[in-house]
């Protein structure tokens, strides 16, 4: 899963950002992209947990920065598994010809709206932080 975050997008938050440098405005994105990957990383866990048998995909479930696919306009984290981890990780989420599937990342899709609040929150709070400082 791979989370974006356009500042245009964020309604009265846009103009208070563009007041900072480019190297603070990526420092708010990140910690609102990093919010957002939270409360997924959260769903993703507890819909893993349901269906825990040894615990490894559990404990495979990560949650990380991606700077190579970040950029000017985009900062990126990454919410998966470690396929070396836990290689049954996609029969669990997508099934096979002979044993339904138990999805865990696709479900937590559901919690965008929540995640995007919390990008909103933390990227609102990152910036009186820096208001303050100023």
């Amino acid at each position: 899963m791979t989370f974006k975050i356009d500042i245009a997008q964020l309604a009265g938050l846009s103009g208070q950002i563009q007041k900072f440098g480019q190297k603070v405005q990526d420092e708010v994105a990140i910690a609102g992209v990093a919010a957002m990957a939270t409360v997924v990383y959260t769903e993703v866990k507890l819909n893993a947990s349901k269906n825990k048998k040894s615990g490894l995909l559990l404990s495979a479930i990560y949650r990380k920065y991606s700077p190579e696919k970040s950029g000017d306009a985009r900062q990126t984290y990454r919410v998966s598994w470690n396929k070396r981890r836990a290689p049954h990780g996609h029969l669990l989420e997508f099934g096979t010809s002979r044993a339904p599937a138990y999805p865990f990342i696709r479900p937590s899709l559901s919690k965008l709206p929540d995640a995007i609040d919390a990008g909103r929150t933390r990227i609102a709070e990152k910036l009186a932080e820096l208001g303050g400082k100023s």
